[in-house]
């Protein structure tokens, strides 16, 4: 008896999924009809939108509709490659359509035929052609489709396989129900769900692709809004250890600062204090540009938690960044007798059994780790204070098994997320919408501006006496390239940061020392690099983007990118962070290897401001929100249409949110509220909703 089809029915039973393309799918997330429903495609090609052959560009993709004239036959080149050619016209004009190892299209290319060529069109010396284009034949009263959709396959799945397997399981699409009242879709002319859905596979026009992205992401924005409001919720419902100032000697931390807070540390000060001292568990973000001074601030924090008897820990995305962390936090914090310790996976397991012994029987004040404050075996005594650094990072589900490690005695630590990446605050409503903000948007005194220079790589000349001037002065220098090493797949003027380094020491600058920092390097082996630097053993560091995020190292006044055009406005912002952190004048320069206008134009965004804020908007503007919604959110929320659908949703949902909270116990809602409960539970098991 045939299974018969729901979105909980396994993809086991579906007509051509066999054992090996089950398991590709399960490692995709995708083992039921319904996630098959909700893999949407990555991309569409518009093979709809054809041209006549003389009106085809050189290097233009296009479709043309074409008539087999002559075909040369199948020839064998050398060993078991072979090349089959053929001649095609339409009214304009002929090509040749060129094929390599696919001799059997010699039976279905017959003379008379006619076909929908889509492909590449080149112009050469000979004419026009196009190699291996992909082929729908045209039949007599069968329509070809506009667009075709574009799925992420990776072997043994085919683009036809998962066509076919989505296939089978759109008919799901109209026994969907429904999670926006009628009313709300009519309002905000979407479509109803299952038609989206049967759109989004296959769509008919331009128009309807539009619409259906449209009425997805609209629903995901309102559906995520909702869970954060629930996520919200439970954590205002739970206990937490309120702080007081009194006899905590307060006053004397910031005076023991070495510099005095900027008004909005001050203000961040206060909003945070003020959440401490209450029983309901803060969950805090402390946003500010580079160099703004968040752990000043969280270091407060800490000193009230800890002064209140109770103890913290602070998460870091990379153990660089902890070691950092756990060197400055000692010098405001050791000489109040706060005890800090470190907790990193490179650790010995003797140094690290001892400091978990330690956090366990509450002789350890504060923590400051990376993942492996997360682990099972560690155990904290009373946790009432977790803060997390660079939180884009990390993720929501992250965030919770940290606060889980305080919940003795019924008790919820308070949370501060920080952050140096500028993000609009549209985006922001989605990233950090669970969250209370702080901004910290002054940079302390004495900081120096940093001066941004684009140059091409005719310059180098230049720039290799700048650096060996600046290195002479007391300065030092990082040069960042987008690969750790070369291979034959390197593309061609791309910089490799372990060829460029012995480049450089073998050449200008030979006797310089230099350092060479990477992402496949072990974490001793970094530490040890970045400790080089700091200390001045090491003048200039050859790096990838692995010194992106919280490296602090006052003498370093350049910054060297080189091909600039492959990296995205905010993450050159936080690059040109590095720089700038002492009392020296400092310079980025952004080298351009290549690139169009448009990456000319993103560059000179960076050369004309040094908000960050304002970088971020045009990165928005300019790429869109799908970096920011992408896997860069490493861990965090993932969404399946509002990386490609339109940011003014945002606004749009506001209203309707707040409709919804305001008169909770309508039926007509009840849809809506139990998509946000489904939501926040796929999203800890790292699915997508649809």
């Amino acid at each position: 008896m045939a299974t018969r089809l729901t979105d909980k029915t396994s993809i086991r039973y579906i007509k051509g999924i066999g054992e090996a393309r089950y398991a590709a799918f399960s490692k995709m997330g995708i083992e039921t009809a319904g996630d098959l429903l909700g893999f949407y495609p990555r991309a569409y090609e518009e093979r709809g939108r054809v041209v006549r052959l003389n009106d085809a560009l050189d290097g233009e993709v296009c479709s043309v509709e074409v008539t087999v004239r002559e075909t040369s036959g199948v020839r064998i080149i050398r060993g078991k490659l072979s090349v089959f050619r053929t001649v095609v016209e339409d009214e304009s004009g002929v090509m040749e359509l060129v094929f390599f190892n696919m001799p059997f299209l010699a039976k279905t290319l017959t003379k008379g035929r006619r076909f929908r060529a889509y492909g590449r069109m080149k112009i050469g010396f000979y004419g026009r052609e196009m190699v291996s284009p992909k082929l729908e034949p045209i039949i007599k009263g069968v329509e070809l489709p506009y667009y075709v959709p574009i799925y992420k396959v990776s072997p043994p799945l085919t683009q036809k396989a998962v066509s076919s397997a989505v296939e089978s399981v759109l008919p799901l699409c109209d026994t969907l129900p429904e999670i926006l009242p009628e009313r709300i879709r009519k309002e905000n002319r979407l479509l109803k769900r299952g038609d989206a859905i049967r759109l989004l596979h296959r769509p008919s026009g331009k128009e309807e692709l539009a619409l259906a992205r449209r009425t997805q992401a609209f629903t995901e924005i309102a559906v995520f809004r909702l869970a954060l409001y629930s996520m919200r919720r439970s954590v205002e419902r739970g206990n937490a250890n309120g702080l007081t100032l009194k006899d905590c000697r307060i006053k004397s931390f910031f005076e023991a600062l070495p510099f005095e807070l900027t008004g909005a540390q001050k203000r961040a000060v206060k909003e945070i204090f003020a959440d401490l001292e209450k029983d309901i568990p803060m969950a805090r973000l402390l946003q500010g540009d580079v160099g703004s001074g968040k752990t000043a601030v969280a270091a407060s924090a800490l000193y009230l938690c800890v002064k209140n008897g109770y103890q913290a820990c602070m998460m870091a995305p990379t153990e660089i960044l902890a070691h950092q962390h756990k060197k400055t936090l000692d010098k405001f914090l050791s000489p109040f007798g706060i005890r800090t310790e470190l907790l990193i996976s490179g650790m010995p397991a003797a140094e690290k059994k001892r400091v978990r012994a330690g956090l366990s029987d509450g002789s350890v004040d504060i923590a400051v780790g990376t993942h492996a404050l997360i682990t099972d075996n560690t155990e904290f005594k009373n946790l009432a204070l977790a803060v997390v650094d660079e939180q884009h990072r990390f993720g929501v589900r992250q965030r919770k098994r940290l606060l889980d490690k305080s919940e003795k005695g019924g008790k919820r630590a308070h949370m501060l997320v920080m952050s140096a990446t500028p993000i609009p605050r549209s985006l922001s409503l989605i990233i950090f919408g669970d969250l209370d903000v702080s901004l910290l948007d002054e940079l302390p005194k004495g900081r120096q501006g940093i001066e941004t220079r684009v140059v091409s790589k005719k310059d180098a000349g230049e720039i290799y006496d700048f650096i060996k001037n600046e290195v002479a002065a007391g300065g030092r220098a990082y040069i960042v390239c987008p690969l750790i090493e070369e291979n034959e797949d390197t593309p061609e003027g791309k910089r490799a940061a372990e060829s460029y380094k012995e480049e450089l020491e073998n050449g200008v600058f030979e006797g310089i020392p230099m350092g060479l920092l990477h992402g496949k390097m072990k974490p001793s082996e970094k530490s040890e690099v970045m400790a080089d630097f700091a200390a001045g053993r090491t003048s200039i560091l050859v790096s990838t983007t692995v010194i992106e995020v919280g490296v602090d190292v006052p003498e370093a006044t350049v910054m060297v990118i080189e091909n600039a055009e492959c990296f995205g406005l905010s993450q050159l912002h936080q690059l040109r962070g590095r720089v700038g952190r002492g009392n020296r004048k400092s310079v980025c320069i952004l080298v351009r290897g290549g690139g169009n206008d448009e990456s000319a134009e993103r560059l000179a965004v960076m050369r004309d401001t040094s908000d960050g804020f304002k970088v971020a908007e045009a990165d928005l503007e300019k790429r869109g929100p799908g970096d920011f919604f992408g896997e860069r959110q490493s861990g965090e929320f993932s969404f399946a249409c509002t990386a490609i659908g339109d940011i003014s949703l945002l606004a749009e949902t506001e209203s309707i949110v707040k409709e919804v909270l305001s008169d909770r116990e309508n039926p007509e809602y009840s849809e809506l509220f139990k998509a946000a409960d489904v939501f926040l539970e796929r999203n800890e098991s790292g699915k997508t909703v649809n």
